[in-house]
């Protein structure tokens, strides 16, 4: 039985083959599975940050990609086979770097780019820019002849379809920190600037966000939606629009909301677990996520069913934590190196990622801040030490060698007292200091 190109390609591949031979023997049977022609890639790109390796897009008929150069849709980082891209080796994070630089939001000749990939020929993977977000589509997957056709068929398959919406989780271990005064103000917030926006209410016991907009529960809908494995239930029917007028203009805002389901709260934890998988939430959602920019839930403050639902359905993990609250930022922790990884190695996909830690709700003097920052200090330290896990992208994602720098973004407590809490209105739509507050959040992580 002969060997597909892309197999033959890799076995002829010497174990320290150099970037320049797998470019001339691995990388046209790569594009090749990846459904690209020749004419529709570059090597040696420009991305406005530096020359990533290839640089591809499909043609169109008055737009020949290596005549224009123009508006590229993935690019490629190739390493030498003797360049060690497994799973937490310095040269994979260090190449992780170089791709993530490369389809930044400041890339110039990148704005296009969705999709980036890492490869020695050993190793691949893939990652996904959603606005200015970039984050693992795959895992960081080892290479052989026996599955290389899968593997690079999946990846094909998500560059050629991909999902509209990015899914967040809100979520710490510690309570009180304003995960659904987050939720619900960062999606007025992305509403104002033209997203479409769906918000989840996933805690069925403090049914908070619900509340907060004066939103009736829902009683049986989103459970049966959930429940039944035939998916003869129409999620939109569990879906709510919340609307209120724009305080610039007479434009009226809508985002959507799923919210508290009555039948979910009166079902106790092991027959939920009976009856929905932790994955289920995550599946129901698929056929919404070509509907929405973005798809925010509210998760509830413990490791149980919901909220780990919430983070199996999820992209992107957003935490909340509180600067002057030692438990909130050892919970996040711990969600970060301990819950998320759970969740995936149960995808085992890549997915989701934690993003950095912010400091939400109150406001911080120059000497709380030392404090807060000594305490994550030790934090790190101890995680490092304890768990061999490196905190310090997820607190201090701006640091680096050269430059220490040590921000946490801040988000204070102004814009969770705006005087919306009683007019079931989200604050961001009732005061443009509340609004600008949020809006920053929003382009700190997400939007361009």
């Amino acid at each position: 039985m002969n060997n597909h190109p892309l197999q033959e390609a890799l076995l002829a591949l010497p174990d320290n083959a150099l970037e320049s031979i797998i470019s001339s023997i691995f990388m046209p049977s790569l594009f090749k599975a990846l459904g690209f022609e020749p004419v529709e890639y570059i090597p040696q790109y420009f991305t406005g940050n530096g020359t990533v390796d290839y640089a591809a897009r499909h043609n169109t008929p008055n737009d020949i990609f290596v005549q224009t150069k123009s508006n590229p849709h993935l690019l490629i980082e190739l390493k030498s086979r003797n360049i060690n891209l497994s799973d937490g080796s310095t040269q994979y994070n260090s190449t992780i770097k170089q791709i993530q630089n490369y389809l930044g939001a400041d890339a110039k000749n990148c704005q296009s780019v969705e999709w980036g990939i890492i490869t020695n020929s050993k190793n691949i993977q893939l990652f996904r820019r959603h606005g200015k977000l970039i984050y693992p589509a795959t895992l960081n997957i080892e290479i052989t002849a026996s599955n290389i056709l899968e593997v690079v068929t999946d990846i094909k398959q998500k560059i050629e379809n991909p999902q509209r919406s990015l899914t967040v989780a809100v979520y710490n271990n510690k309570g009180g920190v304003g995960k659904t005064t987050t939720t619900i103000n960062l999606a007025a917030a992305l509403t104002w600037m033209d997203k479409k926006v769906l918000i989840i209410d996933f805690d069925p016991n403090q049914r908070d966000l619900t509340n907060s907009l004066g939103i009736k529960n829902l009683t049986e809908i989103f459970y049966n939606c959930l429940e039944d494995k035939e998916n003869r239930v129409d999620i939109s029917t569990a879906i709510i629009p919340f609307k209120a007028k724009s305080p610039k203009s007479s434009k009226q805002l809508i985002f959507d909301v799923i919210p508290a389901d009555n039948k979910l709260f009166d079902t106790d934890e092991s027959k939920l677990r009976q009856e929905i998988k932790i994955n289920r939430l995550r599946q129901v959602l698929v056929g919404l996520k070509n509907q929405y920019d973005y798809i925010l839930i509210d998760a509830p403050p413990n490791w149980r069913f919901f909220s780990q639902s919430a983070v199996c359905a999820a992209d992107v993990v957003l935490i909340p934590t509180k600067h002057n609250s030692m438990s909130s930022l050892e919970n996040a922790a711990i969600t970060i190196s301990q819950f998320i990884p759970e969740i995936q190695e149960y995808r085992k996909d890549g997915s989701p990622i934690a993003l950095p830690i912010f400091f939400n709700g109150e406001k911080i003097t120059e000497a709380a801040k030392i404090v807060a920052q000594k305490e994550l200090d030790n934090i790190i330290n101890r995680f490092k030490h304890d768990h061999n896990f490196n905190l310090l992208p997820y607190i201090y994602p701006r640091y680096t060698p050269a430059a220490k720098k040590r921000d946490i973004f801040e988000l204070p407590s102004y814009a969770s007292i705006a005087g919306a809490v009683f007019s079931r209105t989200p604050a961001a739509y009732k005061d443009k200091t509340a609004y600008d507050y949020y809006k920053n959040l929003a382009k700190e992580h997400f939007v361009l």
